[in-house]
């Protein structure tokens, strides 16, 4: 696979490719996120990283790199359920839309896959990019799926597809949305796990602990994991800034103790102080940057600057993907062809 990156964010996609077997080379990723590159840069030296605006990357320059391959996850702001969903006439979505005018004129294009949150499957951009690729001479199937469909403690349903020449072999011949990953490949689904598999080792808690204040105001809405969990929340780019619908958070006690600590903390009526020191008492705290990092399936080499913040580590992984997911779609893009896998 001769692959252009577009978004390519900290990498994601590019992990995916080197986890599914398949021979590829990622000649060109591009994003505008000064700190995503950095990170990018900091995993992948050898691989060409533009820093521009991917409207400023044009039809010549593509076709210089004769690219058999496009794999990318476009803004999801204008789709998201905390967003204002204006769709198309967001203008976050300019680039994914300048994507779609340059892909019918690659005609060294052989294979597309495109991530998204779920909402994109509703929209009208969604809609031009099937146009899009019928219009090109593509296959397609479109799909939502989760980690934890995989045997990955985490839930994060996003939207994909994969497109392929009709001259290709392709696994489908219904393109409608699916929310189930093909029976066929169901041996290359992970055995369930537990949290307790992707936590870090002799870390110093007290950087990560949930603050009395925030539990004062919003000890009712954590959702609370502990090491026995075999799901988490879905983590966004807001974890460690606001707490409602942006993650779990972990417990190093039983879930039957934090049952009692809450119960416990319900006696003292309306006194906020006295039952945040209860609920001090779990120790809970946010997930770390590693830990969330195995959950979304990144490798263990992968790695931050060291000029990152934690700030950033939480934004960035929260804009990525997950990297068994996609790598499953790789393969299954790929299945078929005789170059695919052993």
């Amino acid at each position: 696979m001769k692959v252009l990156e577009l978004y390519s964010g900290v990498g994601g996609m590019h992990f995916a490719l080197r986890e599914s077997g398949i021979q590829y080379n990622v000649l060109t990723s591009i994003d505008i996120n000064t700190a995503a590159n950095e990170v990018y840069r900091e995993n992948f030296p050898d691989t060409v990283n533009l820093g521009r605006n991917i409207q400023s990357f044009d039809i010549e320059q593509i076709r210089k790199l004769s690219v058999d391959t496009i794999l990318m996850s476009p803004p999801c702001q204008p789709f998201t359920r905390v967003g204002l969903k204006k769709d198309i006439l967001d203008n976050r979505t300019d680039s994914f839309l300048h994507v779609l005018e340059l892909i019918p004129q690659i005609s060294t294009l052989n294979y597309i896959l495109v991530e998204n949150v779920k909402g994109f499957e509703t929209s009208q951009a969604r809609d031009k990019l099937v146009e899009c690729i019928v219009n090109s001479g593509f296959n397609y199937k479109e799909f939502l799926l989760s980690p934890c469909q995989f045997g990955i403690p985490n839930t994060r349903q996003r939207y994909y597809m994969i497109a392929k020449r009709k001259e290709l072999q392709f696994f489908f011949t219904d393109p409608s949305l699916t929310k189930f990953y093909p029976k066929e490949l169901l041996e290359d689904v992970k055995d369930a796990k537990r949290i307790l598999n992707i936590l870090e080792d002799n870390i110093d808690e007290n950087n990560y602990l949930i603050s009395t204040k925030i539990l004062a105001k919003h000890a009712g809405v954590l959702d609370i994991r502990t090491a026995a969990s075999t799901k988490s929340c879905c983590f966004t780019k807001a974890y460690g800034r606001y707490v409602e619908g942006t993650g779990s958070v972990f417990c190093p006690m039983s879930e039957e103790l934090v049952s009692e600590k809450y119960l416990e903390s319900k006696m003292h009526g309306d006194d906020i102080e006295k039952k945040a020191e209860v609920l001090n008492s779990l120790k809970l705290r946010y997930f770390t940057p590693r830990e969330i990092a195995r959950l979304m399936c990144f490798p263990e080499d992968f790695h931050f600057p060291k000029t990152t913040t934690t700030k950033q580590k939480y934004r960035l992984l929260g804009n990525s993907i997950n990297v068994f997911v996609v790598c499953q779609l790789i393969k299954l893009l790929k299945y078929g062809d005789a170059d695919a896998l052993d």
